[in-house]
């Protein structure tokens, strides 16, 4: 189970550094640039495919983390 997480927990990172980033635009207003980092932004396509998988291993990623600290599974 411990090879299992590490794949799971290696396809996490590489979906994460996949993701769109939602806050380059932070620094510019903290600056005072632009006001776009509240705008309501959907997600589409390719995006939205992208940060499903990433929740849903998000999740397996917990499950087998609790599962293995507790002894459940060997």
């Amino acid at each position: 189970m411990e090879i299992a997480l590490m794949i799971v927990s290696i396809l996490l990172i590489a979906l994460g550094l996949l993701q769109s980033g939602k806050a380059e635009s932070a620094s510019g207003v903290i600056s005072g640039g632009s006001s776009d980092l509240f705008a309501n932004r959907k997600e589409r396509g390719g995006e939205l495919l992208i940060s499903r998988i990433t929740f849903i291993l998000g999740i397996v990623f917990f499950l087998l983390s609790f599962l293995l600290s507790s002894g459940i599974i060997n």
